[in-house]
């Protein structure tokens, strides 16, 4: 090659380059110059609302209240309480918080409410109640749980002992509530052994003609059949009460006594059932790992709370001791508790600086205990303020003990709630360190450029039938590095061939996304997985186009050679090459849980609506012949419809009126 036209060819590719180059910091400069622009205009537009803003806060009295923030779109930012609203809310407004969450709130307030009440206590009552309400973006915020289960005696002269849920009345006494089923099954099983209980249900209890076989295993009185007065009955269910409070020491004396008296009685046989009785709740007493060693426990109900804050993420660790026992505990995972960290709830009306756990522990005991059950005594890791323990006082009726500094027994059940908050925040964030690379994995098998990871969308879509009949379609969804379960939502097809799960793919598509097209891009979801191989992402693809959506979002989830599992390839919309992931990839066991999830949901709702339009299809009162009679009659011998359904001919002609024929035409109904 000749060396002049090599050269010349290098400089002219230097100078295509030094063009080039010049080209791309112009457009960067004329870029940045039209960001700028664009940033002062809606400067200059915000700032005569901001104005006005501050003279609202000027404006505020020095009074107790609550005040709320909201941005553009009028949706609330934060719910607060001041002592001091004027120089509460002004501190947001005078300090600088760039680079901080707080400073990403404060820059989006554009309007202000305040409430004035009377007292610190009541700002604090009105502040969890609108927290609860409002569920503001920049507030620390815990799961509204209301579903903590209690173990309930009923109003009936042969009470019955039974696993609860639900709001309490006055027609049972209630003993809970407890950190789990698990607890509660547990104490149903001791009072079982013990004081022989009925657990039966009302209807089951009222048709018993002979003893069963919780009476022959010695965990029933059999009161349904006579086998015990009432007095004494009522006297076993006031022992497990006394039990329950905390009152050992009465029930064993009890049982004690009674045995002395069938014994003086030569009632041997009754003297040696209580003799075991008192034997099965000594063995309890000697198993419990915690023991209230002091009187001011006993018969009093003791919460403690642990909190735990570390790599952005703060646990709650509760444990709940009711009459002296220690009866497990629970962790909760607070939403927004990185907001901690910043100062956004660190200062209140001059006072010191709060540790971020003090804020959470506040957030927490105020959303829990503040119009629910509040136990006699709080073990807290951390002080908490004043006025919050005046509020739930308040609220409780009595005085509400919260210590933060306990010694003895109370000192070991604090440090094992705190052990517990420990080891349930490790076990946290190992869980979201290997779903976050995961979901990493994903993001860069895609190609995808995200400012946020945790803002990650996948909406993924499957189709589940059973020989046509009862087709259903699910969407799933997996956002912050997890499925949401809130999120999900089933359709049900309608109008399509039975079996064509193209048209159900194409009907649940366009019901899902036609709405969406006329959304800003950054509400549509970053990927949306189909269960399904070339034909399932044609259909989509088809879709997609006549919405006007993005192809390159669509994916398809196609199963390998021989369909095992782990050998899956992903299929894209866009016309990229399929893209076959290595079994142990964290990409694959993403997608795959994501699949697999839909494909639950699908099959879920699928059976549930064939098993409708099943009953609705063959219902009882529809066979000929049966009457109302005859109709309650099979309904009390098999227990419901679903115990009809299932029964055989033979037994069908056991109840009384139903002769073969008629029996073999129930039958038929419901196949």
């Amino acid at each position: 090659m000749d060396t002049n036209s090599g050269e010349k060819s290098l400089a002219d590719a230097s100078l295509v380059g030094q063009h080039a180059l010049e080209s791309w910091a112009v457009s960067r400069a004329e870029r940045e110059a039209q960001e700028a622009e664009r940033t002062a205009a809606l400067e200059a537009a915000a700032r005569p609302a901001r104005e006005r803003l501050l003279l609202e806060v000027a404006a505020l009295p020095q009074l107790p209240g609550v005040y709320r923030f909201f941005d553009a779109q009028d949706q609330v930012l934060y719910v607060g309480k001041a002592k001091l609203l004027r120089r509460r809310v002004s501190s947001y407004f005078q300090r600088d918080h760039r680079g901080t969450r707080i400073g990403l709130m404060v820059a989006r307030v554009v309007r202000l409410e305040t409430t004035v009440v009377r007292t610190e206590g009541e700002a604090l009552l009105l502040e969890n109640t609108l927290i609860k309400a409002l569920n503001p973006r920049f507030n620390i915020l815990f799961r509204d749980d209301k579903s903590y289960p209690y173990l309930r005696f009923s109003s009936e002269p042969f009470a019955r002992i039974s696993y609860y849920r639900g709001a309490v009345d006055r027609r049972g006494q209630y003993f809970g509530p407890y950190p789990n089923a698990h607890a509660v099954r547990q104490t149903l099983e001791l009072l079982q052994r013990v004081f022989q209980l009925r657990t039966c249900e009302e209807a089951v209890y009222r048709h018993r003609t002979r003893p069963c076989l919780l009476h022959q295993i010695k965990r029933c009185t059999a009161p349904c059949v006579g086998l015990i007065d009432e007095a004494t009955y009522k006297a076993d269910v006031q022992r497990a009460a006394d039990f329950l409070r905390g009152e050992t020491d009465a029930v064993m004396r009890g049982l004690q006594e009674q045995m002395a008296e069938h014994a003086r009685n030569w009632a041997y046989e009754q003297a040696a059932e209580v003799r075991d009785r008192i034997a099965a709740l000594s063995q309890v007493l000697q198993q419990q790992a915690v023991e209230a060693n002091s009187a001011v426990d006993t018969g009093r109900d003791v919460d403690v709370v642990a909190v735990r804050v570390q790599g952005g993420r703060a646990c709650v660790n509760l444990a709940m001791v009711r009459g002296g026992r220690h009866l497990g505990d629970r962790a909760f995972f607070p939403v927004h508790a990185e907001m901690s960290a910043s100062g956004l709830d660190g200062e209140d009306d001059g006072d010191a600086t709060r540790s971020p756990e003090q804020q959470v522990l506040e957030a927490f005991l105020a959303q829990h205990y503040l119009g629910g059950a509040i136990p006699h005594s709080v073990l807290v890791s951390h002080d908490v303020g004043v006025a919050l323990g005046e509020a739930l006082s308040t609220q409780a009726g009595r005085q509400v003990d919260v210590q933060a500094q306990p010694r003895g027994a109370r000192r070991v059940w604090l440090d094992m709630c705190e052990q517990g908050a420990d080891l349930a925040l490790a076990r946290l964030l190992a869980e979201e360190g290997s779903q976050q690379a995961r979901t990493r994995a994903l993001v860069d098998v895609l190609g995808l450029d995200l400012a946020e990871l945790a803002a990650f969308r996948v909406e993924c879509f499957d189709i589940s039938h059973t020989a046509g009949e009862a087709t259903v379609a699910s969407c799933v969804v997996y956002e912050q590095h997890a499925m949401q379960p809130s999120q999900y939502r089933r359709y049900n097809i309608e109008g399509i061939t039975g079996g064509d799960d193209y048209a159900a793919m194409r009907q649940v598509l366009q019901r899902r996304y036609a709405k969406l097209a006329d959304q800003p891009a950054a509400s549509w979801p970053d990927v949306v997985l189909i269960d399904g191989g070339k034909g399932q992402v044609g259909v989509a693809r088809e879709v997609f186009e006549t919405l006007g959506l993005e192809l390159s979002r669509l994916v398809g989830v196609e199963k390998g050679l021989g369909r095992k599992v782990g050998l899956e390839e992903l299929v894209f919309a866009d016309g990229r090459e399929k893209l076959t992931l290595d079994p142990t990839s964290g990409a694959l066991m993403l997608v795959a849980e994501i699949r697999d999830e839909a494909h639950r949901f699908a099959i879920t709702g699928m059976r549930a609506r064939r098993a409708s339009a099943r009953v609705r299809q063959s219902r009882l009162e529809d066979v000929p012949g049966v009457g109302p009679r005859k109709r309650a009659a099979l309904l009390q011998r098999f227990g419901g419809l679903k115990g009809v359904q299932g029964a055989s001919v033979e037994e069908l002609c056991t109840v009384k009126g139903i002769s073969k024929e008629l029996a073999q035409e129930i039958y038929r109904a419901f196949r």
